[in-house]
């Protein structure tokens, strides 16, 4: 499942959120999802401010009004969702409150995901589980105590719609806070399927991410990495997004089965390729085989070198001509 993270990079524009499904969509992202937050759940100082990048500059405003002006309107909902609907993708959001959960639950979106700087708050957790919505969790910043308490308050939910995401909260995160090593130790810890919220610049690690069994690749997504606000700059656009699409769905199918056989392109010219037993020279029938009477060459297109000991010292049932391929039938019971 990819997910494009539109969060805020609406802009508290509904023409440009409309605008961003389609987009991602178009991508070839399986969902959208947005941030249905409202602002006085998390801030009520106006005073308080926020230093970003946008637009090349360093912009720095009241965080509380930052947020105001790019929050979700609950009234978007049914028309974003149901936009949706019409292009294939899965719409969901991040509530903030037990009534913004209510929101998604009643246009009937069967996914929610919780932010990382939310994960503490257990009671909305518990409100996500007793949704009957599948709950896809970030754990950036988060310890093993942070994770175990957040599960206990999803237990109505586990194990069936309980997704966890290994995540870094640095925007853009650096190669080396990546830790991939994490994801894989979360699943295995807690035997859950666990995905990666990406927020690497380009589509590296996502890839790896899928390689070492995410099952659900989240991307902040933009429509221009020069549109005004916090988190366009470090976001995919449009064709950073296809690109990502590609290479995951390229790194899914290379992953293939588990299963010891060859693939089934090698079987088309295993023979041709591998090395087979041949006769080093003309053979009487009756000919008792000795290893002198017999080379390895190509095709094989009947016996294997691995073959050879078991008929060792075995009569030939019939005359076989020269660079011959031997063959169980060419010899005597």
């Amino acid at each position: 499942m990819i997910i494009a993270e539109v969060g805020l990079n609406h802009n508290g524009e509904l023409a440009l959120a409309r605008r961003s499904i389609e987009a991602a969509a178009k991508a070839g992202c399986d969902a959208v999802k947005f941030q249905s937050f409202q602002t006085e759940d998390f801030i009520r100082n106006r005073a308080q401010t926020l230093t970003y990048k946008s637009q090349g500059k360093k912009v720095t405003e009241s965080f509380f009004e930052l947020c105001k002006r790019n929050e979700f309107k609950r009234e978007w909902i049914s028309e974003l969702k149901n936009l949706s609907d019409e292009l294939g993708t899965t719409f969901l959001s991040t509530p903030t409150s037990e009534a913004g959960i209510e929101d998604l639950k009643n246009a009937g979106c069967k996914y929610v995901k919780n932010g990382s700087d939310y994960l503490p708050h257990l009671p909305l957790l518990r409100a996500m589980a007793d949704s009957g919505m599948h709950v896809i969790v970030s754990t950036g910043m988060a310890d093993d105590d942070d994770i175990k308490a957040a599960l206990g308050a999803l237990a109505p939910a586990l194990p069936d719609r309980v997704t966890l995401l290994h995540c870094t909260s640095n925007y853009p995160t650096a190669p080396e806070d990546i830790n991939l090593r994490r994801m894989t130790a979360l699943a295995d810890r807690y035997n859950l399927p666990t995905g990666f919220s990406d927020h690497t610049e380009g589509c590296r690690a996502a890839v790896q991410a899928v390689s070492l069994g995410a099952v659900v690749i989240e991307k902040h997504f933009t429509l221009n990495r020069d549109l005004p606000g916090p988190d366009h700059w470090f976001s995919s656009n449009p064709e950073e997004m296809s690109e990502l699409v590609r290479e995951v769905r390229i790194a899914e199918t290379s992953l293939g089965h588990s299963d010891i056989r060859p693939a089934d392109g090698e079987m088309a010219v295993r023979d041709e390729f591998r090395i087979g037993l041949v006769a080093v020279r003309d053979l009487a029938a009756g000919s008792v085989l000795q290893k002198d009477m017999v080379a390895f060459r190509k095709p094989a297109k009947g016996l294997l070198p691995r073959n050879l000991p078991d008929y060792l010292g075995r009569r030939l049932a019939k005359a076989v001509k020269k660079e011959h391929p031997f063959s169980a039938e060419d010899f005597m019971e």
